[in-house]
């Protein structure tokens, strides 16, 4: 009768020895590559870590000036923007983020014997426009019931603007000479001030908000004539979120 020889088993220890420090490294290297997706928890959405989105809207010239000589048409008076939203999550109800948008805010003057401003002059048609670069640091202030989603939400919010450039617009009907109409565009005007600033605030559900800003600088500079009243500082209007 054949005795059973045991001499495979060292041998098969001592290529199971060899073979382990490989296949472990080969199972470290597949579980960094291709990790199960719901044990990351994510740091990118609406409410995480950090969001952005682009927006757009519309805010309308509120309030009368501070003095006569500038009447104006509302609420084809007003600022239409669009701007890029970026948000960083303190804690799970409070945030902080930066807007950058452009903005295109016009002064529709209302042609009657009481305007002074930039002229007497009466024309058909008459604004100041001015189209401006915007930055925008707020804090957002979260409330209510909610998961990865906007929700509902504060801003307080400071902003400053820079206009690429400012305009005098009028048109006369009649033109002059053999024209139906004329059209002026004064590019530049000396009486209007390139820097602005001020405080915002938005009140939130969504990708909806209502948007309120109030301007501290004044939309005429020193080389304005000092008749001209300061134009009206707030504005107040809807924004949309796209997202």
């Amino acid at each position: 009768m054949r005795r059973y020889n045991p001499i495979w088993l060292p041998l098969l220890a001592l290529l199971l020895l060899a073979a382990w420090p490989r296949l472990a490294a080969a199972q470290r290297v597949l579980l960094r590559a291709d990790p199960a997706t719901d044990t990351i928890p994510g740091r990118y959405g609406p409410n995480r870590a950090f969001y952005q989105h682009l927006y757009l809207g519309y805010t309308a010239v509120v309030g009368a000036a501070d003095g006569p000589g500038v009447p104006l048409r509302y609420p084809q008076s007003g600022e239409l923007f669009a701007g890029l939203r970026n948000k960083w999550r303190i804690t799970g109800a409070t945030a902080a983020g930066l807007d950058a948008r452009f903005a295109y805010l016009r002064y529709h003057l209302r042609q009657n014997s009481a305007k002074q401003v930039p002229t007497a002059q009466p024309h058909y048609r008459e604004s100041l426009s001015l189209t401006q670069l915007q930055l925008e640091p707020f804090v957002r202030l979260s409330f209510g019931r909610r998961g990865n989603v906007v929700g509902h939400y504060l801003d307080v919010s400071g902003w400053g603007s820079w206009a690429l450039s400012s305009n005098h617009s009028y048109e006369d009907r009649p033109g002059q000479g053999q024209g139906t109409r004329t059209l002026v565009r004064e590019v530049r005007p000396a009486y209007l001030s390139r820097w602005n600033w001020g405080l915002g605030t938005r009140l939130g559900a969504g990708r909806y908000a209502l948007v309120g800003r109030y301007r501290l600088a004044d939309a005429f500079n020193s080389s304005a004539p000092a008749i001209y009243p300061e134009l009206p500082r707030w504005l107040l209007g809807i924004e949309v979120g796209v997202f």
